[in-house]
């Protein structure tokens, strides 16, 4: 798993080159792709087939039906907002990471019993942001976390620097390196 993995949301297929080569001029090699708009799944087959170098995964994915079609569009990660039964056995089945959404201890315990020791802890912010994470570390401390939601460049360093965070999340990613090559293309 990279250290950041940007959260994107391609609402045109034609966004995909501009936003993954923005990442890869950014140094950021990762990309969830989530599956909130109707031409996710036709990107993350692109970006599989384009940006062989990048660690491309589906994210929002809320049920079977959209873990199987990520995966055979070549999805080398799954990201859930929550913990979903059926796409963790699918996942698992296809010896695919799995990362889903665990903000409390019943689902932490759930995605033990599942075989997943790294959550997504979303909304990171709402949930208590690092003072939750480390209180949750106690417990468990086996488990590993990737905080998306309210992360961001003003906290970034704090969560980094906890060893339980294996990663962060965000969206923040791509409006910067998207930022920075508008910048200097322009200047």
């Amino acid at each position: 798993m990279e250290k950041f993995v940007p959260v994107v949301v391609i609402k045109e297929l034609s966004e995909t080159d501009k936003i993954l080569s923005a990442l890869k001029k950014s140094g950021i090699f990762c990309a969830e792709i989530t599956f909130r708009t109707p031409c996710a799944r036709d990107a993350i087959e692109y970006a599989c087939k384009n940006y062989p170098d990048m660690f491309i995964g589906a994210g929002t994915v809320i049920n079977a039906q959209q873990c199987s079609a990520a995966l055979d569009a070549g999805a080398q990660f799954i990201v859930s907002p929550g913990l979903s039964v059926s796409v963790a056995k699918i996942c698992k089945e296809k010896n695919v990471p799995y990362y889903p959404g665990c903000v409390t201890p019943t689902e932490i315990m759930q995605a033990l019993e599942l075989g997943i020791t790294t959550v997504k802890f979303f909304p990171a912010n709402v949930y208590g942001g690092l003072k939750a994470l480390k209180a949750l570390s106690a417990p468990f401390p086996q488990v590993k976390f990737i905080p998306t939601g309210g992360v961001d460049r003003s906290n970034i360093d704090e969560f980094l620097a906890f060893d339980k965070v294996e990663a962060i999340g965000g969206s923040f990613f791509v409006k910067e390196a998207i930022e920075k090559m508008e910048e200097k293309s322009n200047g």
